[in-house]
């Protein structure tokens, strides 16, 4: 056979539920029965072989791919839900635009079959909570004059919109026959098993440019995670534009451009409401403060030396909650921060690695203490935490609606250990995040209290480990590096036992001490992925049965322009069951 440049030579067959390279050829092979491979994966894996998370309900897909044409897509929905339809507009130029990545700039044939979408959502809220139902069932199959017509049912606009990400799954590209090819026959009935499926992303330790933000969110609307936690300042820098208190930004962004304005983040609030994801932020304090706050006045220990006796890492720095103004100047961060993030109805008050030898180490507030006739033990300092936590609650409550009382999140800490958690933080309006390992005897006891929480354990879900260290000698502090395997091993259901109801999900964390917006996607990219499927499927087997999957879906964060890190060689992903599990990975 004479082979014209441009022309595959390669194709597949489904032997044995894997899919088999065979060279193309006019006797024993010939191009009729040859198969791409993302076609032979979504007949391979029982229609799941395409989709990035995996179904956790019905999936059910026929044996046929229809020839079809990107240009002759149409879409309807209710046109009734008026403040739904700049949404859907939204989501209908996405949807296009992913379309047409997946012939990876080929020019493909001509003519196909032309695609309508139906939608229909039955409530028009767009509130994203922990009750939110995100649930949806989407059927593809013949419409009127040989039309394909795939229908989304929804409750909210919430699961319509992870109906029409699963069903941008089913479009392949056919590089044997050079043409888009969609599944012919389909039905999906899917929900996710966890309602908080988030990123934490730190933005202050490096800046992270608004484009490299908005690039994280599209990758995680392809995966269905739906929170977006924005550590947005730290003690290195404050890089968010408060108008009331301008010498935050002024004194600690790191230049004039590296800031976020109140403009800024209410355009990533609605591109990420678009996507189905909600951001929630998170004010860090009273520790891990210090640029911008510094001129203020109203900070302890800041950039004191030796750093390593007063704070984790460089700058050192605490707010000091003996002084008054302090909380008049949280209540104005507060207040703008809120009207900001005006989709969340929950708000993250940090409350990450205290030191009270930093608080100790002034004068000011030992004598303060001395005046309220407290000691200076620990107990007497986690007194003053549970003050300053107090104080500041107050405030963002005065920023807050009437009777809005709405969900506070903080991180493990000593506060959130007994005795002082169950003195000082109520079960109903806190939830805790942890950060601790998973088989810490510390989440254990936060359950049976009956704390709610977000797992973000580090063993498993930092992904910043593994790196060469930057303040000492060698890795990292939490190393080894993280694989995806790892990442999607980390089981919510065996780490909760009994009280496994009472995780409302997990995040994944990036801090960016060694990363940027230069680095950002290889970070994340693709263990978020690996995390997305743990907290929306929640599947019973482990990283094996999906490797084939994740390769195959790592090509597709490729084509959307996501520079997800390569985790095998290419040979793999082209020759399923041939890289064997458990070998050294060396040369030879």
């Amino acid at each position: 056979m004479v082979v014209s440049q441009g022309q595959a030579v390669w194709g597949y067959q489904c032997v044995n539920d894997r899919c088999v390279k065979k060279a193309i050829s006019e006797t024993s092979f010939p191009l009729e029965k040859a198969i791409s491979l993302p076609a032979c994966r979504l007949f391979c894996g029982n229609g799941a072989g395409l989709l990035w998370p995996q179904p956790s309900g019905e999936l059910k897909v026929g044996n046929d791919l229809a020839h079809i044409d990107p240009d002759q897509l149409s879409f309807e929905w209710n046109e009734n839900f008026h403040n739904l339809v700049s949404l859907w507009e939204a989501n209908k130029e996405r949807f296009r635009k992913q379309i047409k990545t997946r012939a990876q700039e080929n020019t493909v044939k001509s003519g196909g079959k032309s695609v309508r979408i139906k939608i229909n959502v039955e409530d028009d809220s767009l509130t994203l909570n922990y009750a939110t139902d995100e649930s949806y069932k989407l059927t593809v199959g013949a419409g009127e004059n040989g039309e394909l017509l795939a229908t989304i049912m929804a409750k909210t606009f919430f699961g319509a919109r992870h109906g029409l990400e699963t069903l941008s799954q089913f479009v392949l590209y056919d590089n044997i026959r050079n043409e888009l090819q969609m599944v012919a026959k389909a039905t999906v009935s899917d929900a996710p098993a966890y309602p908080h499926r988030g990123l934490a992303l730190d933005t202050s330790r490096n800046f992270i440019d608004l484009d490299s933000l908005r690039r994280t969110i599209d990758g995680m609307a392809m995966v269905k995670l739906n929170v977006f936690h924005w550590h947005i300042t730290d003690s290195q820098s404050f890089p968010l534009v408060i108008l009331s208190r301008p010498t935050l930004h002024t004194y600690g962004a790191y230049s004039r451009r590296d800031v976020y304005t109140a403009e800024d983040v209410r355009q990533l609030v609605q591109y990420a409401l678009e996507r189905g994801i909600r951001i929630i932020p998170e004010l860090d304090a009273p520790a891990h403060v210090g640029e911008g706050w510094e001129k203020l006045g109203v900070t302890a220990c800041f950039n004191y030396q030796p750093w390593e006796n007063y704070c984790v890492e460089p700058p050192c720095g605490q707010l000091d909650p003996t002084q008054d103004a302090l909380y008049n100047i949280l209540e104005d961060v507060y207040r703008e921060m809120n009207v900001m993030f005006n989709r969340s109805d929950v708000f993250h008050m940090g409350g990450d690695e205290v030191s009270i030898r930093c608080w100790n180490a002034t004068v000011r507030i030992q004598n303060w203490m001395n005046e309220q006739e407290w000691g200076l033990q620990e107990a007497d300092f986690m007194k003053l935490w549970n003050y300053f936590q107090t104080e500041a609650l107050t405030r963002l409550d005065k920023t807050l609606p009437e009777g809005d009382k709405r969900p506070i999140i903080m991180w493990t800490s000593k506060l959130t250990e007994s005795p002082y958690l169950e003195k000082y933080l109520n079960k109903d309006r806190y939830i805790i995040q942890v950060w601790t390992m998973g088989n810490d005897s510390k989440v254990a006891n936060l359950l049976e209290k009956g704390y709610r929480l977000i797992m973000s354990n580090y063993d498993a879900l930092y992904l910043d480990c593994g790196f060469a260290g930057w303040v000492t000698d060698g890795s990292n502090w939490c190393a080894p590096y993280i694989g995806w395997q790892k990442v999607y091993n980390n089981d919510l259901m065996a780490i909760g036992g009994p009280y496994a109801q009472q995780i409302l999900g997990g995040e994944a964390a990036l801090w960016t001490e060694q990363s940027d917006s230069h680095t950002l996607d290889n970070r994340l990219w693709p263990r978020l992925s690996a995390h997305a499927e743990r907290l929306w499927s929640n599947p019973r087997s482990s990283w094996q049965m999906a490797e084939s999957r994740m390769l195959l879906h790592r090509e597709r964060l490729i084509e959307e322009g996501i520079a997800a890190n390569s985790i095998q060689p290419k040979w793999c992903l082209q020759n399923e069951g041939n890289c064997p599990i458990g070998g050294d990975g060396g040369r030879s």
